[in-house]
């Protein structure tokens, strides 16, 4: 019965131009508010996937690492055990140090990483390569792969370089660091350039992992790090929680989301927070709602008191204004939706509006639609409106009128 009251005081003429117009100012807020918070959360979840796809090219699924110092040194036969852990496709040992890299009168730090032969297993890196090949060369004669950032750094032209770099790394066994033997010199040719992400083609070389081991002095057994990658549909922590009793406590193990779990913590923190300043938009519309049942509920006095002359309850009024409430949050709530899957789709399609500047990896606005975002949007939409009816409904339901008057 309420729903009927409340649908035909919803469709029906009012007597006064004012509640009419406030009520669809009402609706048209909730309408932008649902959609822009669909829009926006819809354009989180697009770069939270872009940056995690590229993050996802660079580190491994699991990573471990020593506890205390710069290296590990693992014997072959655990070396054996690990591979044979279910769950586990392929692994890599890799060498890593901070070193200096110069091109005649231009030099940069870097990191070089040393790496086996598969290491382009462990991750997609060969399909951000923009010049030259993924070739590290051997021992004698190595080869390096330059991020971008650096490329532009030291001025090099990789497919055209009439000059090897030289690098300079240091000597782990020197006593005195600052002393001429403190580093060690070496001659080596560039072979392809990468670009992934700044963070990364800012920072990292790569060469063979043979080559940075005789550079660093490392023993045989002895390595920087492990990376593992995973076989398809594998619980990552299961596998984990198996490497890390096999290995021991003297070791980290990590997953890719604990190798980067600042930047998904932030990424998640940013969600939250647009989406806690966008349902501002909304909570500024339920005063707009407030405002138009209220004057629905003075216009509609005597309606009140027939109803109640006839045995309504208090709590019967209420409900068909709280009904009322609900009505405008599911058409406004919907219309929003729909316009916000509109956009979208256009966007994901057409790819209308662009990205500034034009120096990332795409030249336009990511979208990706989330059905649970829509769920949350909902929720929220009826929870702020239904609050917002609340005290209309209230003051309603507990008013003394009479037919007389």
């Amino acid at each position: 019965m309420n729903f009927l009251f409340a649908r035909r005081y919803f469709t029906s003429k009012k007597s006064t131009n004012a509640i009419t117009l406030i009520a669809w100012i009402s609706i048209t807020a909730i309408i932008v508010g649902t959609a822009a918070l669909i829009i926006v959360l819809s354009v989180f979840n697009g770069f939270e996937d872009l940056v995690k796809g590229l993050y996802a090219d660079f580190y491994a699924d699991i990573r471990v690492t020593p506890q205390t110092g710069k290296t590990l040194t693992l014997p072959s036969n655990q070396l054996e055990q690990l591979e044979n852990i279910p769950g586990i496709a392929h692994y890599s040992l890799t060498a890593e140090e901070k070193a200096l890299l110069v091109n005649g009168d231009n030099q940069s730090i870097v990191f070089v990483k040393g790496v086996d032969s598969n290491y382009t297993h462990i991750n997609n890196i060969q399909s951000h390569m923009v010049r030259g090949s993924f070739t590290l060369g051997n021992a004698q004669k190595p080869q390096l792969i330059v991020g971008a950032g650096i490329e532009n750094a030291l001025g090099l032209d990789v497919e055209h370089s009439l000059y090897s770099l030289t690098l300079y790394m240091p000597n782990t066994h020197a006593g005195d660091m600052l002393s001429s033997e403190g580093l060690y010199a070496y001659n080596i040719v560039p072979a392809g350039t990468f670009m992934i992400q700044e963070d990364f083609d800012n920072k990292y070389v790569f060469t063979n992992l043979a080559f940075v081991k005789y550079m660093l002095n490392m023993l045989h057994n002895e390595y920087s790090a492990i990376e593992i990658k995973l076989s398809e549909n594998v619980n990552s922590q299961a596998v984990q929680s198996k490497i890390q009793n096999l290995l021991g406590n003297t070791f980290i193990v990590q997953t890719r989301y604990q190798q980067n779990e600042s930047l998904y913590t932030v990424m998640e923190v940013e969600k939250w927070v647009i989406y806690g300043i966008l349902s501002i938009i909304l909570i500024i519309a339920a005063f707009n709602m407030i405002g138009a049942l209220t004057m629905l509920v003075l216009e509609k006095q005597k309606d009140i008191a027939v109803l109640k002359a006839l045995g309504a309850s208090d709590g019967l009024i209420q409900k068909i204004f709280l009904t009322e409430g609900f009505l405008l949050a599911i058409v406004g709530g919907g219309a929003g939706i729909i316009l916000a899957i509109l956009i979208c789709f256009i966007q994901i399609k057409f790819h209308l509006i662009g990205l500034g500047g034009g120096t990332f990896i795409i030249n336009y606005y990511p979208v990706k639609l989330v059905p649970a975002d829509f769920v949350l949007v909902m929720i929220t939409v009826l929870t702020i409106v239904l609050l917002a009816a609340w005290f209309p409904a209230y003051k309603a339901g507990k008013q003394k009128l009479s037919l007389k008057s």
